[in-house]
């Protein structure tokens, strides 16, 4: 563990003050915590990587993924509350696909991540 830790007490300053200067305020974070907790889960995760190949329905999205549409709808709910995908009602039907390019930027940076 002593590999992990400064063997000095130095305290930086200037280093300090310019982070706390830049760094985004509490409420902020806790945004993007929340965010991140609902990207924890793999099977919002799958419906998002479907979304990004194609707007589907929650019937698409059931028989791609193997899934009831129950459970398709309430991982939608959860992905429509946090402002992750939208819908847009064709007639009869509700189609949904990522609410912006941000979505998708995050899921293709997590992938290269993963990846290297």
């Amino acid at each position: 563990m002593k590999d992990f830790v400064c063997e000095d007490n130095v305290i930086h300053d200037e280093v300090c003050e310019q982070v706390t200067v830049d760094m985004p305020d509490e409420n902020e974070l806790y945004d993007v915590a929340e965010l991140f907790k609902i990207f924890g889960d793999s099977t919002r995760i799958r419906i998002l990587s479907a979304l990004a190949q194609a707007e589907m329905c929650v019937c698409d999205l059931g028989a791609v993924l193997n899934m009831t549409k129950s459970a398709v709808s309430h991982q939608l709910r959860i992905l429509r509350q946090a402002k992750i995908v939208k819908n847009r009602r064709n007639g009869k039907e509700i189609f949904y696909s990522l609410d912006d390019d941000h979505v998708l930027s995050i899921i293709n940076l997590a992938l290269e991540h993963i990846k290297e």
